[in-house]
């Protein structure tokens, strides 16, 4: 969809756009028990045109998730199992000769895992800096340069990337030029007491552990919601205090590295696409501070002393707060 496309062009309207946003939320919550701000924030990408970061211990459904976003959006999967010796071929693709009629040879470009919608990165920072990096222009620009051609991905495209943050050995950190491309990163925690019973009742009292969803979206549905997404009409003082609260993680005392414009982008939109996903036609203070902490904890450094003093980047955004 053009850049120059309106609302006046889109077959959606708000309306619409929050019924099957309510419909998607009860369309996973067949599968997936709890963890509603996990898919708020995966749904605000989405609405967003952004990727996503999960962070957390391994077994909390974060592959579950994803998938079944997947589902009930029509969009193409496809997971990309990070380890030490994958290499960049074997995420984009790579040429190959392929013998045709009375015994020719062409070169043929077989496309990698990450020609899909929704590209799920599993345990990204297990693979080397240069398949990760491999993923930087899939990321920023929406396409694929290899043997000396540029192939634009499928539209959306989205990349959906997990990491454990236990068990680091034989890992390698994300650089911060990778992390910033991230819209936001998500943590993803234990579930309560009656949501783990729950999980353990209806994943074990079946021998099929299919449960049906059906589809709510179509891709073409997908880009009108981002369109209307950014479409969403915000009061000057909330998006100034947006701007307001990333600045000032460029000046606060206790924070070595601040957020750059790119996150005062990123806290503007996924604000947007929070007010829709709650069901509202404009942008509250609320929205700016719930996005806050998934838009910014990839994006700020705490210095050694507060770092000491036990300081976590989502502490120092409350503080900001």
């Amino acid at each position: 969809m053009s850049q120059d496309t309106t609302t006046d062009d889109l077959e959606l309207d708000i309306d619409e756009l929050q019924t099957k946003l309510a419909r998607v939320r009860e369309e996973v919550g067949k599968r997936l028990v709890g963890q509603e701000r996990v898919l708020e924030d995966l749904l605000a990408c989405v609405l967003a045109d952004g990727n996503a970061l999960l962070e957390s211990n391994p077994g909390l459904a974060k592959t579950l998730t994803v998938r079944t976003l997947a589902n009930v959006t029509d969009l193409d999967f496809s997971r990309i199992q990070n380890t030490p010796d994958l290499m960049p071929s074997d995420v984009t693709g790579t040429e190959i000769i392929r013998e045709g009629e009375g015994g020719s040879r062409d070169f043929v470009f077989e496309k990698g895992p990450v020609f899909a919608n929704i590209v799920l990165a599993d345990e990204i920072n297990r693979a080397t800096p240069k398949t990760q990096a491999a993923l930087l222009e899939a990321m920023e620009e929406k396409q694929v340069t290899a043997g000396g051609e540029t192939r634009a991905l499928p539209e959306p495209f989205f990349v959906m990337a997990t990491q454990n943050p236990i068990d680091q050995e034989g890992t390698f950190p994300l650089p911060e030029a990778q992390t910033d491309r991230f819209l936001l990163k998500i943590l993803v925690d234990y579930p309560e007491l009656d949501e783990e019973l729950e999980v353990v009742d209806r994943y074990t009292s079946r021998v099929d552990r299919t449960i049906p969803v059906e589809q709510v979206f179509t891709r073409d549905e997908i880009r009108d919601a981002q369109v209307l997404t950014r479409e969403m009409p915000i009061a000057d003082d909330i998006r100034e205090r947006a701007v307001r609260l990333v600045r000032e993680t460029r000046a606060a005392d206790h924070i070595e590295y601040g957020a750059s414009p790119r996150a005062s982008m990123a806290l503007v939109v996924t604000a947007k696409a929070r007010a829709l996903i709650e069901g509202r036609a404009y942008v509250s203070e609320d929205d700016i501070e719930r996005m806050a902490k998934p838009v910014l904890r990839h994006r700020i450094i705490v210095d050694f002393r507060a770092e000491r003093d036990g300081m976590t980047p989502d502490d120092a955004v409350d503080e900001l707060l």
